[in-house]
């Protein structure tokens, strides 16, 4: 056998190359590992003389390729290899994970979900609560305030007088203060009904994008204020008086007469001349509020009656007023 043939498994180290730590064989594995051949200082002398210099980096990865395929790291590898685990540990471990990974699934379901819901609408539902309970309270007592009113009319009217002012009973009905009964007109006026073309089928005040215009507290305010130049000595609509201190205006999207809530269609009942009333609220007497509220699809109606009942409207309370002299 030539020294080509005869060539080993390594090479020698040099005394400046040795490793300062040498691996350590602590298991029986170690009779798996492949057999290391080292020479004697003599035989490895006598090859090298018959072994040709390498100096380029290529022949010496393809001499190591040839000579030395099993990586040094891997035949450590076999010196850690353990025993087969039981069945119960390895069940043991499965159900384990299994349980860590419903837990984290668990988790990251509840966070997904808590990411997904939108805080503001939950303000916004309690805040809905809470007007709904002011309104409610408010409501509550204003029907108080007018029962009480009404028992104290009542009782007014109950206590025997030898005379009556006839003053201050036009004062009274004048600032609605007591109920009033008479002739007069009998105006309507109704939103136009939503077409599905324009809206959908919704209702024109749910605030979307797509709405027509219906009727609003400055239109009421408008026809009650013609009313009155008119004559109109009395003046509700929807059944609440307009008294002294009675404003129309809009809460949102809702017309309040005082505190009252109303929708359309509205009923504006006035007591006066009818003849008078009727032809100052005509189509030819108000030629600008009958073009406006047409070209919206509101068309108004009068008609006159003789005999009209009007409720009285709701007292205020005075506090800071006083009679002068």
């Amino acid at each position: 056998m030539t020294g080509f043939e005869r060539e080993p498994l390594s090479f020698a180290v040099g005394v400046d190359e040795l490793p300062s730590k040498r691996r350590a064989v602590f298991s029986k594995a170690v009779v798996g590992l492949g057999p290391w051949h080292a020479d004697t200082e003599d035989e490895q002398v006598l090859t090298r003389k018959h072994r040709r210099k390498v100096d380029d980096d290529s022949l010496r990865l393809i001499d190591d390729l040839t000579n030395r395929p099993l990586d040094p790291l891997f035949s450590d590898a076999l010196l850690t290899q353990q025993k087969p685990h039981s069945a119960f540990s390895v069940w043991f471990t499965r159900v384990i994970v299994f349980i860590i990974c419903v837990a984290v699934g668990c988790v990251g379901s509840v966070f997904v979900r808590q990411l997904n819901t939108d805080p503001r609408k939950q303000v916004r539902a309690s805040l809905i609560s809470e007007l709904q309970q002011q309104n409610t309270a408010l409501n509550k007592l204003t029907s108080e305030v007018t029962d009480l009113h009404s028992q104290v009319v009542k009782k007014s009217d109950s206590m025997p007088s030898t005379s009556e002012d006839p003053v201050l009973q036009k004062d009274e009905m004048a600032n609605g203060a007591l109920k009033v009964k008479g002739p007069g007109i009998v105006m309507t006026v109704a939103d136009p009904i939503a077409s599905a073309g324009k809206t959908g089928g919704v209702s024109p005040r749910d605030g979307n994008a797509n709405h027509i215009r219906v009727v609003t507290d400055a239109d009421l305010q408008d026809i009650v204020l013609q009313l009155w130049k008119a004559g109109a000595e009395a003046i509700s609509i929807n059944g609440y008086r307009i008294g002294v201190s009675t404003s129309v205006r809009t809460a949102g999207q809702t017309i309040l007469i005082g505190v009252n809530q109303v929708a359309s269609p509205y009923k504006i009942e006035a007591i006066g001349n009818p003849k008078d009333l009727a032809d100052q609220m005509s189509s030819q007497s108000q030629p600008g509020l009958y073009r406006t509220l047409n070209a919206a699809g509101i068309n108004p109606q009068v008609s006159k009656s003789y005999s009209l009942k009007l409720n009285a409207a709701e007292a205020t309370n005075v506090t800071e007023a006083k009679r002068s002299k």
